[in-house]
């Protein structure tokens, strides 16, 4: 089992950026392909991106690729999104998830969640 601690959230201004982080336990972290998914208010919770175990594959939402960056180090335990170019609508609370199975979009394929971490941009 897998516990995942987010932060990195906070109040931004449109065209700002953050560096969300994702702390997991245990020492197996480099065996879960990860991903960061967000929901905002009264909206189903949606895919951001997400990496593969070794950190060499990454695959993003259309709405965020070219703005977002998701990495890993798995040294640190450690999954990282980078958010640039913020805009009113990428205000959320921003969740990692660990998977066992295989990377992708599709949140069932996610085990272990995180509490989440809010991002509000204002324009």
């Amino acid at each position: 089992q897998v516990q995942l601690v987010e932060s990195g959230g906070g109040l931004v201004q449109a065209g700002g950026s953050l560096r969300l982080s994702c702390t997991a336990s245990g020492r197996t972290f480099s065996s879960y392909a990860m991903g960061w998914f967000r929901q905002a208010p009264g909206k189903e919770r949606e895919f951001v991106a997400t990496i593969t175990r070794s950190g060499g594959i990454t695959y993003y939402a259309d709405s965020v690729k070219g703005r977002f960056t998701i990495s890993r180090d798995n040294a640190k335990n450690t999954v990282y999104l980078q958010v640039n170019s913020l805009k009113p609508e990428d205000t959320a609370v921003y969740y990692c998830a660990a998977s066992t199975t295989s990377y992708g979009p599709n949140m069932e394929s996610y085990r272990y969640w995180g509490q989440g971490t809010q991002v509000t941009v204002s324009s």
